[in-house]
């Protein structure tokens, strides 16, 4: 398994950010977040998972959500000051960011776009976002992440059925 730097890891070091590498063999089948979590020995809620979105005028963000949740694209949409927003499909991800699924994260992509991560990042003392490819996790403090993204904390996630009393309709 490769464990040179990333650009992910590159781009902490020029900010003088410690971080954590945590290597995880790669099953091209299974790459979500919660799988990723269990390789690595942290609950799936401290396992961030980076996903591109776009707007109705083309303009793009990262969204930064729990390994275990979905993310909420009116959330997101209303955050960004869209009327909605819609997944970048894959085959556009690599050339936007550099990066390819599994392996996306907002540091050292090719390109800066708004950051968005969620509410409960901060809960925690370490959290867990890849390293920029597939196979590497950098683990780093919340603070540390969202100052060096310079991301915005919002409320990101789908309610579960049952919060706030009822099962969210369209």
């Amino acid at each position: 398994m490769n464990t040179s730097k990333t650009n992910g890891a590159r781009f902490l070091d020029s900010l003088g950010i410690p971080y954590a590498l945590r290597t995880y063999e790669v099953d091209p089948e299974d790459l979500t977040a919660t799988t990723v979590a269990r390789k690595i020995g942290l609950p799936a809620e401290q396992v961030f998972k980076t996903l591109l979105t776009t707007d109705e005028a083309g303009g793009y963000f990262f969204a930064v959500v729990p390994g275990d949740q979905e993310l909420d694209f009116k959330k997101l949409a209303r955050a960004a000051g869209a009327r909605r927003t819609t997944m970048v499909p894959l085959k556009d991800v690599q050339t936007l960011t550099g990066y390819i699924r599994g392996g996306v994260t907002v540091f050292g992509a090719k390109k800066s776009y708004p950051v968005y991560a969620d509410e409960t990042m901060v809960l925690f003392d370490e959290i867990s976002i890849s390293a920029g490819q597939r196979g590497t996790q950098m683990v780093l403090s919340p603070e540390d992440y969202l100052r060096a993204a310079e991301a915005t904390v919002v409320d990101l996630c789908k309610e579960s059925p049952g919060e706030n009393g009822a099962a969210q309709r369209p």
